[in-house]
């Protein structure tokens, strides 16, 4: 592997860990399949605590897969994977120009 490609691998570590996770995973499909959610709406719709919600939350974002917007008391949770994927597509664009 090149260091290019190295280089890149190593920015999408952090998105790759995060999303080899089955409950981020999910709650990433809830989001795309809902639009923009709160915790608790996310909650009702998983098995999982909301505090546990919270924490898979607090990775995506910081992750950049997801964004937050404050309306009023509510924290609405949305989707946000642009720069991520175009990390991704940049990553495997450079594998298959120099390891290939």
């Amino acid at each position: 592997m090149g260091k290019e490609a190295l280089n890149i691998f190593r920015q999408c570590l952090p998105v790759l860990q995060t999303l080899s996770d089955a409950h981020r995973q999910d709650i990433l499909l809830l989001l795309s399949e809902n639009g923009s959610l709160t915790v608790n709406e996310i909650t009702e719709r998983m098995t999982l605590s909301r505090p546990a919600i919270s924490h898979h939350l607090k990775q995506l974002k910081n992750a950049g897969v997801v964004q937050v917007e404050q309306q009023g008391t509510q924290r609405y949770y949305s989707l946000s994977l642009e720069k991520s994927v175009l990390l991704l597509k940049q990553l495997l664009t450079t594998l298959e120009r120099d390891c290939l």
